[in-house]
């Protein structure tokens, strides 16, 4: 039986789990990324903005008063 350490686990930080949230099918909301990472939303936003730096291309609808954002893994 092969341990794996702890060092060599990969885990999953809040901003790869916001990046997963934001490339699903469906679009994620302000609302389900603070519910998902348990930040506030100017940190959640503040999060897509470094995103952004990192290459991912970020967009945005408002869809019946709510804006939805979705993104690609950048290349």
């Amino acid at each position: 039986m092969d341990i794996i350490s702890t060092n060599e686990a990969k885990r999953q930080t809040k901003r790869q789990l916001l990046a997963d949230l934001l490339m699903r099918d469906e679009d994620a909301t302000l609302d389900a990324m603070t519910v998902a990472t348990a930040w506030l939303p100017h940190t959640a936003r503040a999060a897509l903005t470094a995103l952004k730096k990192r290459g991912y291309a970020i967009s945005s609808d408002k869809i019946d008063g709510v804006r939805a954002y979705r993104t690609v893994a950048p290349k």
